[in-house]
């Protein structure tokens, strides 16, 4: 008699879901060291100890939206298809991402492979009418939100809140990260934070560079910190090398190190909102997009009149309606002036800044709890004793 090892498949395809996977990895190597995990995905995940077949994350755009790629996406899926024929998983672990993980999920699912999504896709704010693929493809649903397990069990999914996995990657001592005097006894430091994608950066920073130039002609002595990411470095260089005066400091994966010494940051929407959020930095949330696509579809085909994550938990998951906590300009399009005034206002009144601040505290305080990697990799390995993969086998 010998135990096969129980095996794992994670697509992934942008940086946080890299690291989210890193996490659930290193959760499931602590369970079972025997496991053996391979995918698509990144170098977290292969530092972690996954094979790593393709890298879908250090040159990902928009995640696997963009037409561009299309073929390296029907690529993948066939490569993919005939790695499940010949070396079937016991699961399929989709990290976040659904315009690319459906497509696994499809091909997991014909082939009896249970599937597992960990980051529910946001179906309460965009693209509701895929629920039935999400019913039909994935068979248990791990959401890092709250109000998501509620709204996808409503729906008859198999939902379970396992946390956020942001919290089992801070720094323990984040409290004591900033140092020194703040502002308005010293000068302020102003993040400008592009995004993790290459196609986020090129769309946002020059325009986020503007309005650090408002910024910086109303407060001369403003330091602004940029950090980045394997995607965006490259841009954020180019950009910088053609406005020269701002006083600035680029940090590549430096985001836990910079965000936390920043008085204010304008940061593009997405997982980095409550990011800052978990170092009580108050923000401004932009992203840019462009007015026809927005008028022409964009309003009619989105839910949501809301989108920053801040403040969606603010109003437990309510999309529309109900009170910003931050300030957000998305869809953001036309003049950078309307960002750089409210960027200066909070500035001009320090008091501002530290209500947001207060209540930035009060929301991470609900969610602050490290586990979501843990209980993920329970729910996963709960998913495969279920389907009966961890059964002896006669050698």
């Amino acid at each position: 008699m010998e135990t096969r090892p129980r095996r794992v498949f994670i697509t992934v395809a942008e940086v946080s879901g890299d690291k989210h996977a890193a996490q659930l990895i290193y959760s499931l190597k602590k369970v079972d060291p025997e496991i053996v995990v391979e995918g698509l995905g990144g170098p977290e995940m292969e530092a972690a100890g996954a094979v790593i077949h393709r890298n879908t994350v250090t040159k990902a755009a928009m995640g696997w939206r963009g037409a561009l790629r299309a073929f390296e996406m029907m690529d993948a899926l066939k490569w993919v298809r005939n790695r499940f024929d010949h070396e079937r998983p016991d699961l399929q672990i989709g990290v976040d991402s659904p315009s690319l993980n459906f497509h696994f999920a499809r091909v997991a699912h014909e082939r009896g492979i249970p599937v597992l999504q960990y980051v529910a896709p946001q179906l309460w704010a965009w693209a509701p009418w895929r629920m039935k693929k999400l019913r039909r493809w994935v068979d248990q649903v791990a959401c890092v939100l709250p109000f998501a397990a509620r709204y996808f069990r409503a729906h008859g999914d198999n939902a379970t809140f396992v946390g956020h996995p942001l919290f089992d990657q801070l720094p323990l001592d984040r409290e004591n990260l900033r140092s020194g005097e703040r502002f308005p006894r010293v000068a302020p430091v102003v993040g400008i934070l592009p995004g993790s994608r290459k196609s986020e950066a090129t769309a946002n920073f020059p325009h986020m560079l503007e309005v650090a130039r408002q910024i910086a002609a109303e407060f001369p002595d403003t330091t602004f910190l940029v950090p980045t990411t394997a995607g965006t470095h490259s841009v954020v260089e180019e950009w910088m090398r053609r406005s020269p005066g701002l006083k600035t400091e680029v940090g590549r994966d430096r985001f836990d190190e910079m965000v936390p010494r920043c008085d204010l940051c304008v940061t593009v929407s997405g997982t980095a909102t409550l990011h800052v959020a978990a170092y009580g930095v108050p923000m401004i949330v932009v992203y840019r997009a462009s007015a026809l696509q927005w008028n022409l579809a964009g309003r009619w085909l989105l839910k949501a009149r809301t989108f920053a994550l801040v403040n969606v938990l603010a109003n437990d998951g309510q999309v529309r309606g109900g009170t910003h906590l931050v300030p957000e300009f998305v869809p953001w399009y036309g003049s950078n002036e309307p960002v750089a005034r409210k960027a200066i206002s909070m500035l001009k009144e320090p008091g501002k800044l530290e209500e947001q601040r207060r209540k930035l505290g009060e929301l991470v305080a609900t969610l602050d709890k490290p586990g979501a990697s843990d209980n993920a990799a329970r729910v996963a390995l709960s998913m495969m004793s279920s389907s009966g993969s961890d059964v002896r086998t006669d050698a």
